[in-house]
């Protein structure tokens, strides 16, 4: 071997870059130590002569077969431009595989051109990337958490406050006139009976209308049914009072957590004052099912659709940040013209009561 030609063999030899050369034909006649090690063989001699696609080449990553006529790397041979590129896979001699960065370029032999092929194994590198997306997916996840957080602590303000004027406006309005008609009838005791009666029935009146007032409002925190009979029967009850025509089927009697159903019923409150007040729907059905310890609520309109999470006005958002509190996923369907389907999938372990 020529002084020159010893050189460029000991550079290729202790080259941490994987090299070999394919003939004419596509068969291997040179592998450096790199390149043998990394397909996992023990020397060259195991390579050389052997078809370079066949044996390293000869399958994708999903196990199919990949047709030599369309591997880019021997196309060298043909063209005689120098290719690049990633996204190949190659199998090492225990048949797996993985991901490279390569180039092949043309090399003159003695029939036409052979090919000079570097390669990099970029396992690592793809792993780290993985790592990099899954931390910023990581990252997206827990700030859409957060204000889906953020959200529900302002909309729990916001119900706080609304009870408030609630209380302040209805009830203990009520209570005021009440205990004052009760003033009124104590004084007339004595003086005029017949007055005392009718002060009396103003005060019965004013008392029913608070206790009406506040068992509404109640409702409206936890319906007294909810705890009673379960969401089923609160969701029948809820049909019953709607102005939009429901239809409700599911299961009745199976129990769930109790911050499973609360905020199940409420998701189904909501999506029927959405149809009636937004869609502009003449129908609505409800279905309540239980698929292996998960709660699945659909609840379908067939207003004018169009809706989204990110409206204004619609509470779609609301309902996301509940299903997504709970570890649960909320699906929305709302193509414009036919109507919209809410369906919310919220994991919940039947309860025995």
């Amino acid at each position: 071997m020529r002084p020159a030609e010893a050189f460029l063999a000991r550079i290729l030899d202790d080259a941490p870059q994987p090299v070999w050369v394919v003939d004419e034909a596509g068969l291997i006649v040179f592998a450096n130590p790199a390149a043998v090690s990394t397909l996992g063989y023990r020397d060259e001699a195991e390579l050389r002569g052997r078809p370079s696609h066949g044996t390293v080449h000869y399958k994708r990553p999903d196990g199919s077969p990949y047709p030599q006529d369309e591997c880019p790397m021997l196309q060298p041979r043909q063209t005689g431009v120098t290719v690049h590129g990633g996204g190949e896979w190659f199998v090492r001699r225990d048949g797996s595989m993985f991901p490279i960065s390569w180039w092949s370029a043309p090399i003159e032999m003695t029939d036409g051109y052979g090919a000079v092929l570097a390669f990099t194994d970029i396992s690592e590198r793809r792993a780290a990337a993985e790592a990099v997306r899954q931390r910023d997916a990581a990252e997206v996840r827990a700030a859409a958490s957060r204000a889906a957080q953020r959200r529900i602590v302002e909309s729990s303000v916001a119900v706080r406050r609304q009870m408030a004027r609630d209380l302040h406006d209805g009830a203990q309005q009520r209570l005021v006139s009440l205990l004052l008609a009760l003033h009124i009838a104590r004084e007339e005791l004595d003086v005029d009976l017949g007055r005392v009666r009718a002060v009396l029935d103003e005060a019965i009146g004013e008392a029913q209308a608070a206790i009406d007032e506040l068992r509404d409002l109640t409702a409206g925190v936890h319906p007294p049914v909810l705890a009673t009979r379960g969401l089923f029967a609160e969701v029948e009850a809820f049909a019953d009072r709607s102005v939009l025509p429901v239809s409700v089927s599911g299961p009745a009697g199976v129990r769930l957590p109790e911050a499973v159903e609360s905020n199940a019923y409420f998701l189904v409150c909501e999506a029927l004052a959405n149809a009636a007040k937004h869609a502009r729907a003449t129908h609505a059905a409800v279905t309540i099912d239980i698929d292996q310890d998960c709660l699945v609520v659909e609840v379908r309109d067939d207003g004018i659709g169009g809706a989204g999470t990110n409206g204004t006005g619609s509470g779609l958002a609301g309902m996301a940040d509940r299903v997504d509190a709970l570890g649960g996923r909320l699906v929305l369907d709302s193509p414009a013209g036919r109507g919209t389907t809410v369906r919310a999938e919220i994991p919940a372990p039947v309860a025995e009561r």
